[in-house]
């Protein structure tokens, strides 16, 4: 029976099992409650009770998935998520339902970000990240704006939402250039909750106000800045708090942090001290720290760039509100009161705004009236007064807020033009309480207005997903809400009528309410008058009625301070305080220009300055605003629910959740659905799901959608309930639970089906057992029973009787026929031993034949093995000659190097003494100059001293001469004039004293550099006496070298004597060659003989034994005896003996030419290598002469006669020609006769197979293959052979002619380059090379290897310059290809592979010994010896760790996108279909799409990896680590995605998942790979693979999952079990109970809290050390990489 949901007080609904069928006309339902009990549910009057879902549709991440959509599945699907499954979210339909947890998930970490970052948002579960990212890309792709439209009842969790989506559009439009716009948008959050969020009894952290945050992108979809528009702040908060409320987050931690030394001269003190934080009674919050969060607060002004000043300046003003709320205000009597000028707070308010107490006191007690005659001053209440205090607070506050946000949206403001935005509105939800005011009213007529947008878009997608599967379009009943705005906001509606009263000078609330009575009351069914009130008014919301209070109404609305205050505060000398009053000819706002809203009537305003847009106006206006703005875009909407009112984690109150889910609209669009077509199928999805329905004979169709048309029309009768659309099937409520009923049933038949047939099975097998046994005893009873009736005394003696006879008569028989096969087998016996006599004479016979013939060919074999010896002795002579002139070569070699030292060494002197000689001689000219112009010098001041000095006893003598005089006529002078002429003389003195030291010093220091220069002249004719000596003792040594030289022509004389010995040599070879000729041929004839011989001999022996004969005289019965004795088989043995005797005497001849043979071509090979050896000898001796020949040609040029030298050096130079062509006319002829000679020895060896073969030939019987046929055979094989050794003698003559043309080298493994190619070589070898075509063809690291010899070239220059220049360029240019290629991944490998090789190369060319190890002693040899490279080792070692790296990212960016499709949603087993109805957001992939990605994808991925790192040399272990890195990824990429997906999270996908890793280890088993513990990368996966199989009922179970899953953490384990999700009835769900012993099994656990595995970790890299197995000398540079200019040395 199906079940229902019936209504519950407590509950809401109710589940209850029908348990009697309903008919028509029944007027009770008879119910049984999940509890048990039983009731009768009245069916009249009312619509029946709501069908509830199947369990396989509970717990869906979309509501509109369920096939019955109706309140109570809504409430149920979203009690099983959220108290059960622990999920939060819940879509539906375009709705992201969001219930407030109450307690912090690890949910909203970066990697979770990145997990939903590029996702499609059906393919992930439900998350505010997945709606954010949906905005974010249909902003890119389609460049609309879009809006995340967040809303909620206080303590929903709207300002979290909000703040986690405007953090993922920071975090995935990140860019490195700007990084710190993001930062700035999200540092808005802290501020703007500072000065708007205050705990109220259901938040503790409640947003005040609403507000919408743009934040703009770039045309590269990057963050440029943002603007905040806000809106209706709760301004009364700032006076009055309720109960367990507080104020503004900001007065707290202001107070809290009152003591720190910047804050002292506010004058604060704890928040009790104070009136405005004090009301609610509690003014802490549990679990924070106020002082801490102003610190946060502070740091956050100062990302956004508010300096110290500025946030001091803030917190003044909010310290003087705090200050204001203090001051006392006292009654003086009952018409007036006052505020004493004394007042501590009062003084502290105004020392702090810059404000005079005197009139601050008086005009908060007093207001001025202005009339048309005169100004009255008028006294206030102390009510009044306070009313006033308040509103001034309020005031302030307010400005303060905006002023703010305004700096906010300044430092949040960018320069250029904005591509498009992302709008986040985080707004209050519906709102009703027990008190309703003007606040209440405003934010209930702004979620009118955003649940009118709201229905209309829905009902626009729903119109336009019927367009686009043309189907018929029919017009849905959906609820509008245009009159309850009509009501509010259209001509003559509320607000208008308010602001009209407003207007009024003696306007209250009572003439407002009473004109809301008689315009809407018995006229507008949406407008109420309470019965028992005529202070309230009730509207009908669209989600509930609301009673409003009246009071307060005008007040808030108007929102006036009187005029005297507000101009006391523009005087303020606080700059702050007094911009926030001045009056400026148009309102500022901070989100552009408003929209103004006409009222319905025209209303007459006085002409007033004092004049002000009401609070409403205003509101309305920015809410058009809003809406307009809000209909430009594209809309998401997130709807955040309280699921209690206690905060108590996880706890689900059905009945507040209900009245949510009513107010926020989720129900409106459930209805919406619920009226067309709600469920709605791909075909493809449809014909998986329900294929087990679909006969044969439909399934025969083909085409899937005709299938799927022809199942519908055969299930479902009514066509009306079912849609066919282009690519998707339309099904009315009901119909898919209908359709789940049905495969239900058939898979519950086939099951039935299924167990009917084993259990038949089973009783068949255990009857069959039962009846087999039976037989068995009935057999054994009855043969019992027959033995016992049969044995008697008469039958004991009757069976005695006839055994007795049986014995004596079968014993008769027995001996005839004895007697018969005895004379039988002597008649046999006879025969054959007469056949055997006969067979050894003959054979006697034939061995004296052997013998004679052995006779013969021992002869011949004797006479051969003496003329090998003699050609042995003649060889030993020959080596002997030759090792006695090679002997003589050498120590001639040696003396005549010791010449060329000699030589070399007296002209480099020479050239060095004639050098010094001619340098002497200029610094000797140079010093005479010198001298001469010194001497010159000093004369010319000598004449002009003495001068002078006559010049000054000239003028000395006139002036004593005139002083007489003066003396004479002048006396009437006075002594002062005197001393003057005193002073003066005495100026003269000392000036001539000065001069004559001057040139005493000047004639000393002359003196001085004479004795040097003489000292000079003296050491160069020493030097220059010494030069003469050693030209003298050169010219005595190149005499000596003349010697050397007529010796030296000598030895050459005597070398050309004995190089005519070779020609004799050659004679010998010669001669052994003609010989070798002869032996083959000899051989060959008497091959031929043998064969002759040896088939006459077997022909003979057939003819002379005729064994058809010898048949025919042996009957059958005889040839019978006669095997069986055996003496035929010894005839027939005898007879393969003497054939085995001749093949062996053959095969032994045989063997002793071949080792005559092998013996000759060694020896040929032996003098060959002799003459080469002897060959390059003299042409190192000519080298030699050469090098002699120019040294004392060029001494001889400057020191000796050069006709002399010149005879000499032609006859040496004729005679060594005539020598050196001889020897290369002897080397040609020893080739040839080498080549020649390789012939016969090869076919000697291949001659070796075919005796083998003989051998098992011959002991094949004779009756199967004769011996002729055997020797045919062998013919054809070594005919075949020599075939064969003529060809490939052909080819290596060739090659060996190509090869001595060229001439044989020896190279040093270097590379000699100019300094100025390095570019071109680095251009060439790094820059320009293309791996691609080249790697398959090259060895591994040969551009590695380059570099490396170039490096050894120049360290042998000893050139440091060079070597520096060089390791330099070719890092850099590795650094420019990397960086080129950052994303080509064979360039990377290519070139990882080449770094690692070229470091690896100079760690083994080091010289260290812990890298020599490895080295063949040709290898140590080409050790760098003059530089230590280690530095640039640790540098190279840095650039292939960053392009590993970079190399492992370029592959994760690759393989990524396959993963999850490959290892997830692909079903790589088929019949395991795991889909189920996705409801409205569909998943992207199919699972009949031909492109999609699949197991087969990630495994030929990670072949091409695998090929690409082998082709280009990586190293194994390199390899390796790459692997564990990519197969780390597939795991954790893979984990991330299913802990995300819970319609993953199956058995089904479980098997899956296990069978796509075994793929993966087949492959590392395939690539030999399991050393990489890549394998071990994966074992997360496989325990959740093996979590989803496993069974979770029992306690043992919990305890195996606790054991089994210890690569899991306790988070991941308890997600699995909560997401585990049944694909059919069949399955059952983990219980919350089970889910709890599990998590108290694993509590002792101390892992991380982490739920998605890093994808990013990068495992530490390793670089091994691997010696170079190729020889340096050996490697040749290709063609193809265009380096001609080096040159190999």
């Amino acid at each position: 029976y199906n079940r229902v949901w019936i209504p519950d007080p407590e509950e809401v609904w109710k589940s209850a099992e029908i348990v009697q069928n309903y008919r028509a006309g029944d007027r009770v339902l008879r119910l049984r409650l999940e509890d048990g009990t039983e009731l009768e549910y009245p069916a009249e009057p009312g619509p029946l009770p709501p069908l509830r879902n199947p369990d396989i549709l509970v717990g869906e991440n979309d509501l509109t998935a369920l096939s019955y959509l109706h309140e109570p599945a809504v409430l149920h699907n979203l009690r099983v998520r959220f108290a059960e499954a622990r999920l939060i979210y819940t879509y539906s339909g375009i709705i992201l339902v969001a219930i407030n947890p109450y307690k912090q998930l690890p949910i909203y970490g970066d990697a979770i970000i990145h997990a939903y970052s590029g996702q499609n948002m059906g393919d992930m579960d439900p998350h505010i990240f997945a709606v954010a990212e949906e905005a974010y890309k249909q902003m890119a792709r389609n460049n609309r704006n879009q809006s995340v439209i967040v809303s909620g009842e206080s303590g929903a969790g709207k300002t979290v939402s909000a703040r986690y989506a405007m953090r993922y559009f920071a975090t995935v439009s990140r860019s490195s250039s700007n990084a710190q716009v993001e930062d700035r948008v999200l540092a808005s959050n802290p501020i703007t909750e500072a000065i708007g969020n205050a705990k109220t009894t259901r938040n503790d952290n409640s947003s005040r106000f609403g507000k919408y945050t743009e934040i703009s992108f770039d045309d590269r979809n990057q963050i440029m800045g943002a603007n905040m528009r806000t809106y209706l702040l709760e301004k009364s908060r700032v006076v009055f708090q309720s109960e367990n409320e507080r104020n503004y987050h900001i007065f707290y931690q202001l107070c809290a942090s009152a003591q720190r030394p910047e804050f002292r001269r506010l004058k604060l003190g704890h928040a009790e001290e104070f009136n405005y934080t004090r009301m609610g009674g509690n003014a802490a919050i549990e679990g924070v720290d106020d002082g801490a969060d102003l610190l946060e607060t502070q740091k956050t002004f100062a990302l956004l760039g508010f300096r110290e000043n500025f946030q001091l300046d803030v917190f003044t003003v909010v310290a003087a509100i705090l200050h204001l709320g203090n001051v006392q205000v006292t009654a003086a009597g009952t018409e007036r009161s006052s505020v004493s000028e004394d007042d501590g707070h009062l003084k502290v308010f105004c020392e702090l705004l810059g404000l005079q107490c005197g009139q601050v006191a008086q005009w908060l007690c007093h207001r001025k009236i202005i009339t048309a005659t005169e100004t009255v001053v008028k006294p206030m209440t102390r009510p009044q007064a306070i009313n006033a205090r308040d509103a001034l607070a309020k005031k302030i506050y307010a400005h303060l807020f905006d002023f703010i946000v305004d700096r906010i949206n300044g430092a949040l403001g960018f320069s250029g033009r904005r591509h498009s935005f992302i709008g986040v509105l985080d707004i209050y939800g519906f709102e009703t309480f027990d008190v309703n005011s003007f606040e209440q009213f405003c934010i209930n007529y702004a979620n009118e207005k955003l649940q009118q947008q709201f229905n209309l878009h829905v009902f626009k997608l729903e119109q336009e997903e019927y367009m686009k599967e043309d189907i018929p379009w029919t017009l849905i009943d959906f609820y509008d809400n245009q009159p309850v705005i009509d009501l509010i906001e259209a001509r003559m509606g509320i607000l208008e009528l308010l602001d009209e009263e407003c207007l009024l000078p003696h306007g209250t609330d009572e003439n407002w309410l009473q004109k809301l009575y008689n315009n809407f009351a018995n006229k507008n069914s949406l407008f109420e008058k309470p019965r028992m009130s005529n202070t309230s008014f009730i509207i009908q919301h669209f989600a509930d009625k609301v009673g409003y209070q009246c009071e307060g109404f005008l007040e808030k609305n108007r929102d006036t301070v009187h005029e005297t205050l507000v101009e006391t505060l523009r005087a303020s000398t606080f700059h702050l305080c007094a911009n926030f009053f001045q009056e400026s000819p148009a309102p500022c706002s901070p989100f552009g220009s408003a929209i103004t809203v006409k009222p319905a009537k025209q209303v007459v305003k006085p002409n007033s300055k004092h004049l002000r847009t009401s609070v409403g106006s205003k509101f309305r206006s920015s809410l058009a605003l809003l809406m307009e703005t809000l209909n430009a875009t594209t809309p998401h909407y997130v709807r955040c629910i309280k699921p209690n009112d206690q905060k108590l984690p996880f706890e689900f109150d059905a009945i507040r959740i209900v009245q949510q889910l009513r107010a926020c609209g989720v129900l409106e669009t459930i209805r919406i659905s619920a009226q067309s077509y709600p469920s709605r199928w791909t075909y493809i999805e449809f014909y998986s799901r329900y294929g087990i329905l679909m006969t044969r004979q439909e399934l025969a169709a083909g085409d899937k959608k005709t299938v799927c048309m022809a199942v519908l029309h055969r299930l479902i009768q009514d066509s009306n309930q079912y849609q066919l659309g282009k690519t998707k099937i339309f099904f009315r409520a009901g119909q898919v639970a209908y359709l789940e009923k049905l495969r239900l049933d058939k898979l519950r038949q086939g099951c039935v089906a299924i167990q009917r047939r084993v259990r038949g099975w089973v009783q068949r097998r255990k009857f069959l057992r039962a009846r087999h046994a039976a037989i068995v005893i009935q057999r054994y009873f009855r043969g019992q029973q027959t033995v016992r009736k049969a044995v008697t005394a008469q039958a004991l003696k009757e069976t005695w009787a006839a055994i007795v006879l049986q014995r004596h008569c079968r014993g008769y028989l027995v001996r005839n026929l004895y007697q018969l096969i005895r004379v039988a087998t002597i008649t046999i016996q006879a025969h054959t031993r007469g056949f055997l006599a006969r067979r050894r004479y003959r054979k006697m016979l034939e061995e004296h034949k052997a013998v004679i013939l052995q006779k013969y060919a021992r002869a011949w074999l004797a006479r051969r093995r003496l003329q090998s010896i003699r050609r042995l002795v003649l060889h030993i002579q020959l080596a002997y000659r030759v090792q006695r002139l090679q002997k003589k070569l050498e120590d001639q070699n040696r003396e005549n190097h010791g010449l060329v030292e000699k030589l070399t060494s007296l002209a480099a002197l020479w050239a060095g003494d004639t050098e010094k000689i001619q340098k002497l001689e200029l610094e000797l000219e140079r010093a005479a100059a010198q001298q001469r112009s010194s001497e010159e010098k000093d004369r010319r001041y000598r004449d002009a001293v003495e001068q002078k000095l006559v010049m000054l006893q000239k003028r000395n003598s006139e002036l004593e001469i005139q002083k007489e005089q003066i003396r004479l006529k002048l006396q009437e002078k006075t002594q002062e004039l005197q001393e003057k002429m005193d002073n003066l003389t005495k100026q003269l003195l000392d000036d001539v004293q000065r001069e004559e030291r001057q040139r005493t010093l000047c004639e000393k220091n002359f003196e001085l550099k004479a004795r040097d220069y003489e000292q000079q002249l003296q050491a160069l004719r020493e030097e220059s006496r010494a030069l003469r000596e050693e030209k003298a003792q050169l010219r005595q040594e190149l005499e000596e070298a003349h010697v050397a030289g007529d010796s030296l022509q000598g030895e050459v004389a005597r070398l050309s004597q004995q190089a005519k010995t070779i020609s004799e040599f050659e004679k010998e070879i010669e001669l052994l060659q003609t010989q070798k000729i002869d032996v083959e041929k000899l051989v060959q004839s008497q091959k031929r003989e043998m064969r002759e011989k040896m088939s006459k001999v077997t022909r003979q022996l057939l003819e002379s034994y005729d064994v058809e004969d010898v048949r025919s005289r042996l009957s059958a019965e005889d040839l019978e005896h006669l095997n069986e004795d055996g003496e035929l088989w010894f005839a027939y043995e005898g007879l393969k003996k003497a054939t085995r005797v001749l093949e062996s005497h053959f095969q032994s001849q045989k063997d002793s030419y071949e080792k005559e043979i092998e013996a000759l071509n060694f020896k040929v090979v032996h003098l060959s290598q002799e003459i080469n050896r002897l060959q390059r000898l003299f042409r190192e001796e000519s080298d030699v002469h050469d090098s002699i020949r120019l040294e004392v040609t060029r001494l001889t040029s400057e020191n000796m006669k050069p006709e002399e030298l010149w005879n000499l050096l032609g006859h040496e130079e004729e005679e060594e020609g005539t020598q050196r062509r001889a020897l290369d006319a002897q080397s040609e002829r020893d080739a040839e006769m080498k080549e020649r000679l390789r012939g016969p020895e090869e076919v000697g060896e291949q001659l070796k197979k075919p005796s083998e073969a003989e051998g098992e030939a011959s002991q094949l019987p004779l009756e199967n293959r004769g011996l002729e046929e055997e020797l045919e055979m062998k013919d054809r094989e070594i005919k075949k052979l020599q075939d064969q050794v003529k060809t490939l003698t052909k080819i290596i003559e060739k090659a060996q002619d190509a090869y001595l043309s060229s001439g044989p080298q020896e190279y040093l493994g270097m590379l000699q380059y100019r300094q100025e190619d390095e570019a071109k070589l680095i251009q060439n070898l790094i820059l320009d090379l293309k791996p691609r075509g080249v790697v398959v063809n090259m060895m591994p690291g040969l551009p590695a290897h380059i570099l490396l010899m170039c490096v050894r070239y120049a360290d042998a220059q000893d050139d440091a310059a060079m070597v520096h220049s060089l390791l330099d360029s070719a890092i850099s240019g590795i650094k420019q290809v990397v960086k080129e290629h950052l994303e080509d991944f064979e360039m990377l490998s290519f070139w990882l592979s080449n770094t690692c090789h070229f470091l690896n190369c100079l760690k083994q060319y080091s010289g260290e010994e812990e890298f020599m190890k490895h080295n063949s002693p040709r290898q140590n040899e080409n050790c760098l010896h003059n530089f230590d490279l280690s530095e640039y080792r640790q540098v190279l070692s840095d650039v292939a760790i960053r392009i590993y790296h970079q190399f492992i990212i370029v592959m994760q960016n690759n393989i990524q996108p396959i993963i999850v499709p490959g290892m997830l949603e692909h079903e790589s087993l088929q019949g395991l279909s795991s889909l189920k109805p996705t409801g409205f957001r569909k998943r992207s992939s199919s699972i009949d799409d031909t492109d999609a990605y699949t197991v087969a994808s990630v495994l030929q991925q990670l072949s091409y990896f695998y090929s690409t790192m082998c082709q280009s040399g990586l190293d194994a272990e390199l390899v390796r680590q790459a692997v564990k890195q990519l197969f780390h990824l597939i795991g954790a990429v893979t984990l991330n995605s299913l802990f995300l997906r819970k319609d993953m999270c199956s058995c089904r996908k479980g098997m899956q998942i296990r069978c796509n890793i075994s793929y993966l280890e087949e492959w590392l088993k395939d690539k030999n790979l399991q050393a990489s513990a890549a394998k071990d990368t994966l074992e997360p996966l496989s325990q959740v693979a093996w979590l989803l199989q496993v069974k979770k009922i029992t306690d043992s179970d919990a305890e195996e999952i606790a054991k089994r899953c210890t690569s899991l953490s306790t988070v991941q384990i308890i997600k699995i079990l909560n997401s585990y999700t049944p694909i059919d009835d069949f399955e059952k769900r983990v219980t919350p109970s089970f889910v709890r012993k599990v998590q108290t099994l694993l509590s002792g656990r101390k892992d991380s809290a982490q739920l998605l595995l890093d994808t990013k970790y990068l495992f530490p890299v390793t670089f091994p050390f691997s010696a170079s197995p190729h020889a340096l000398e050996l490697l040749q540079v290709p063609s193809s990489f265009k380096l001609g200019f080096l040159r190999r040395l």
